[in-house]
Formats: C-alpha cells, structure tokens, sequence
C-alpha cells in the first residue's frame, strides 16, 4: 500500500492508552508510522544503533500489519511505529 495515511484517535474508555496520553500531554501527535520491510531487519538494526524497541517481536497491529514502536526517549520524544504487511 503506497501514499499516506492520517488517522485520527479518539479515546473510546477514560482508562484507555489514548486518554491516558491526551491527559497527560494534551491533544495532537500521538505517533508517526513507516513501513519497514522487513521489519525484523530493521529492528535489528536500530537496536545497534542505540534505539529502545518497547516489544523483542512485532505484534499485530491494524490494517492487517505486523508492529513494533520505538521508546519516544530515544527519538526525541516521539513515538515511532515500524509497520509491515503481515504475510
């Protein structure tokens, strides 16, 4: 899948990750999301260059994709998602 996609959150629970973030540093970016193909590759890789991965293996994420974020305290404070088509 090619192009971009802007999704946009709302939170569904007040107990839930997304009102939980909007709590506690108000509305607007939550995470910017790259394909990486293949993922595992690349989590190998920015483990050596020093990025903290928040899982050892991608999870299943939306749009039939497999995820994994990097720790916003080793990218300046934002949250970044490696995405790839699950096979």
């Amino acid at each position: 899948m090619g192009g971009i996609k802007i999704e946009l959150l709302e939170a569904t629970r007040p107990d839930s990750a997304i009102a939980k973030f909007i709590e506690k540093r108000g509305e607007g970016l939550h995470h910017l999301a790259f394909e990486a193909d293949p993922i595992t590759d690349k989590m190998s890789s920015l483990k050596k260059d020093g990025f903290t991965l928040l899982a050892d293996a991608p999870k299943s994420g939306a749009d039939n994709k497999e995820i994994v974020c990097l720790h916003p305290k080793t990218t300046n404070q934002v949250l970044i998602e490696l995405c790839q088509e699950k096979q």
